[in-house]
């Protein structure tokens, strides 16, 4: 075309011709975007690197990760194929804040994150503690009319229990779970779970044994 005609070309209808290129431009964009949403997943807060002698006291359980691509796709997207994780590497004692940024977000490349909350994480970590404590075997029901509970015993009677120094603090006893002696006649041993009703507590078995002596009523 001659630059003359050109000029002709731009200078007709120029309203006409802009109204066309907007329109253009609408129709790519909804053309490129039909098809895609916006979902958003509850993303577990994965850690690693823990110092030694550290234990994390509070932390947020997952974050909410807005991620958009095409419907079709992200109805097959599940919980495995998103991960967040925090390296604690240069953690200190105390409270410790992590900006969340896309990049820490690792999801596969047909997908795009939109946005992160909380965008700040703050994580309470605290010195790791030891101590020894008594188990509390829990006794329910009355054994049958004319017997009478003579004696119990626990086995081993004292576990190693581990955790955040400010809360092995509080722990003066681990409980069993509850042993029911409704109607029994007889001396008998059984397993107990324990009950560890604080979390961030460890031990060093998950079960005690129980010995419950009964004896005729006198």
């Amino acid at each position: 075309m001659k630059k003359g005609k050109f000029n002709k070309f731009i200078t007709t209808n120029p309203w006409l011709k802009l109204i066309s290129l907007v329109l253009a431009i609408v129709l790519w964009l909804f053309v490129v975007s039909k098809g895609r949403t916006v979902v958003v997943m509850d993303v577990p807060v994965g850690l690693r690197n823990m110092p030694a002698g550290l234990e994390l006291v509070e932390g947020p359980e997952t974050i909410s990760v807005y991620v958009e691509g095409r419907e079709r796709l992200l109805k097959k997207l599940g919980k495995g194929d998103i991960r967040f994780v925090i390296d604690l590497n240069d953690v200190k004692e105390g409270d410790n804040l992590f900006s969340v940024s896309d990049a820490d977000i690792e999801l596969p490349k047909v997908f795009a994150v939109k946005k992160i909350l909380p965008g700040t994480i703050k994580l309470t970590v605290e010195e790791k503690a030891v101590k020894n404590v008594p188990v509390r075997p829990i006794i329910v029901g009355l054994p049958a009319n004319g017997y009478v509970v003579g004696g119990i015993r626990v086995s081993p009677g004292k576990i190693r229990i581990n955790g955040p120094k400010s809360v092995i603090a509080k722990v003066y006893s681990i409980k069993t779970e509850p042993i029911d002696i409704t109607g029994t006649t007889e001396s008998f041993r059984v397993s107990a779970a324990l009950n560890i009703s604080r979390e961030n507590v460890m031990t060093d078995v998950s079960e005690v044994e129980v010995r419950i002596t009964l004896g005729r009523a006198r």
